[in-house]
């Protein structure tokens, strides 16, 4: 199905404020849809003088209207002269009898969106008569609410550019709780799921004729703590969320001020009890904390390690033996770098472009012995799970050290090139020097511990394929295939 920002362009032209505006309406009107019990049809008039259906939103409260989705048709002809009265009165347009949709009728009214002082599309209000009964106070508090709403998009005062944006766990919808306040803040009406928040809370008797700032800012345990936008949020100034905790409770609140050309005569206040959520964020945030002590503290045991090797290198009097403890304090610090910035991250991934850049330039200054050595990475790796990170570095710090340490004897200066190729899970990492080359008659690659190092970390841990090859124009190429998959998550 088309999207809004597929079928504006397609229908109509509009300026980029325009449409932004039709976003942030259709980003915020469920708020609407639910407190109308009603459906919603963004209506859009077209270039060719019609009509197209851009977004539709159902109530979670009621009955819906359109079982099927109706984006991208265009209005029965018996509703297309109430969408053009709507757009050129610039007034909202109700039908004074209801049509019928099969089996039951339907309320309809079309409510201009007005944007800059000049209205560029018509919302379609659509409400399921099928079920009909007497309202009960929550659903004429709930209606009056939307009307104000509806009201406020005919005069381009919703939605409100400084509302928050993004998506928020916790974010409390109409049925979670709904306050009504007035303009000076006090409760005009609290739902039944409102008032019982509030009591869990701590507040005792009705909210009713109460200023709900004063309520809630008498049962805060610590105000040092709370957030500065709680004061604006309870008496309904500003279109934010804020949360109230006291007690172990917390309550998540969202203030949707109510205009009347441009002046503020009250607010709807949504509120949901987030308790167990906030405990298990708290939880989680507690566990990555730890996550990311035990990475810092295997890092430091094994710097701690690689400072041990070194100082044990330096004693040794053999040049074999000092050669060995130098590489295996080498392949120590590269699995010190993966965890280091493992530690630095919430996530079990690896940016590892920038780890790459710090392994391999050590790799290559520690193995040059004096010699000029260059080393250049082109592409990127991007993120890597960390169960393969380890490998991978460890793989490629041994290729770069290889290729330093056998491709440029005798030479002065040389260049190793590292090629990384990322698309999707799939990853080629190449290595390719400028140095002798491979010998004539070989079969590519050596029969040294490094050597085997890679090919079993290639092959056993990270399910991939390596081949050498000699590379055009002089030196060595090393090819490495393999998908990037985090098994534990399988």
């Amino acid at each position: 199905m088309s999207t809004l920002s597929d079928l504006v362009p397609r229908h109509a032209d509009l300026d980029p404020a325009d449409v932004e505006w039709l976003h942030l309406l259709v980003g915020d009107w469920q708020l609407i849809s639910d407190l109308a019990f009603a459906d919603l049809v963004l209506w859009l008039p077209t270039r060719e003088e019609g009509w197209v259906a851009i977004a539709q939103a159902r109530p979670s409260t009621g009955a819906t209207v359109h079982y099927d989705d109706v984006v991208g048709s265009a209005p029965p002809e018996g509703q297309r002269p109430q969408l053009e009265k709507a757009l050129a009165e610039g007034e909202i347009q109700r039908s004074r009898e209801p049509r019928w949709f099969g089996t039951y009728a339907v309320r309809e009214e079309a409510v201009p969106v007005v944007h800059g002082g000049r209205p560029i599309a018509v919302v379609a209000r659509q409400t399921n008569l099928g079920g009909a009964r007497t309202p009960s106070r929550l659903e004429l508090n709930y209606v009056e609410a939307a009307d104000d709403l509806v009201r406020m998009i005919s005069r381009g005062e919703f939605p409100s550019p400084n509302a928050p944006t993004g998506p928020r766990r916790g974010a409390p919808r109409v049925g979670d709780g709904l306050i009504r306040l007035n303009s000076e803040g006090e409760v005009l009406y609290a739902s039944p799921n409102a008032l019982s928040a509030f009591h869990r809370f701590g507040v005792i008797g009705s909210l009713v004729g109460r200023s709900l700032a004063e309520v809630t800012t008498g049962l805060l345990e610590d105000s040092s703590s709370a957030d500065e936008s709680l004061p604006v949020v309870v008496m309904g100034r500003a279109p934010w969320r804020t949360d109230l905790e006291s007690r172990g409770v917390c309550l998540s609140l969202r203030a949707v001020p109510l205009t009347d050309h441009g002046q503020r005569v009250g607010a709807v206040l949504l509120c949901r009890d987030v308790s167990e959520l906030r405990r298990r964020e708290r939880e989680l945030i507690t566990k990555d904390a730890t996550i990311r002590e035990i990475h810092h503290r295997v890092k430091n045991n094994l710097q701690t390690v690689a400072a041990l090797l070194r100082l044990q290198a330096r004693r040794m009097t053999s040049p074999e033996a000092r050669e060995a403890l130098d590489e295996a304090m080498r392949r120590v610090t590269t699995i010190a770098l993966v965890h280091e910035t493992l530690s630095q991250t919430l996530d079990e991934t690896v940016d590892f472009d920038s780890l790459v850049d710090r392994s391999l330039r050590l790799a290559a200054d520690v193995a040059s012995a004096g010699a000029s050595v260059r080393t250049v990475r082109t592409g990127t790796f991007g993120m890597v799970p960390a169960e393969g990170a380890t490998a991978l570095a460890l793989v490629l710090t041994e290729l770069v050290t290889n290729a330093v340490e056998h491709g440029f004897v005798g030479r002065e200066r040389g260049t190793v090139e590292i090629v990384a190729e990322r698309a999707g899970a799939h990853l080629t990492a190449t290595v390719a020097d400028d140095g002798v080359g491979i010998a004539p008659g070989s079969a590519g690659a050596g029969t040294g511990l490094g050597t085997q190092i890679v090919g079993t970390l290639v092959r056993n841990e990270l399910r991939g394929s390596i081949t050498w090859s000699a590379r055009e124009g002089g030196g060595t190429s090393v090819r490495i295939e393999l998908e990037l998959q985090d098994r534990r998550a399988v």
